[in-house]
């Protein structure tokens, strides 16, 4: 999986967009650039993937729709339970 995994919010398609080329440049200055990046092209959801992180970029109706956050909550009523 990863070690890391960051999710924020931009407030526009274009805001996304800048957040993801930002991060991008970057980590390409750091020395991550082989960052494996989805969903560039329309900005609703970018996903950049550096191996160690994974970062992934919602507009705002976009992360509440997905609601990943869910996927990694840890839900104590729920634990020790089969699935």
């Amino acid at each position: 999986m990863a070690d890391g995994l960051i999710v924020a919010s931009g407030r526009s398609h274009r805001h996304v967009g800048a957040m993801a080329d930002h991060l991008l440049r970057t980590l390409k200055e750091q020395g991550y650039g082989k960052a494996r990046v989805e969903g560039m092209p329309h900005c609703d959801w970018v996903l950049i993937d550096t191996g160690d992180v994974v970062i992934h970029l919602f507009r705002p109706e976009v992360r509440t729709f997905y609601n990943i956050e869910k996927i990694w909550s840890v839900d104590s009523a729920h634990r020790g339970q089969p699935a």
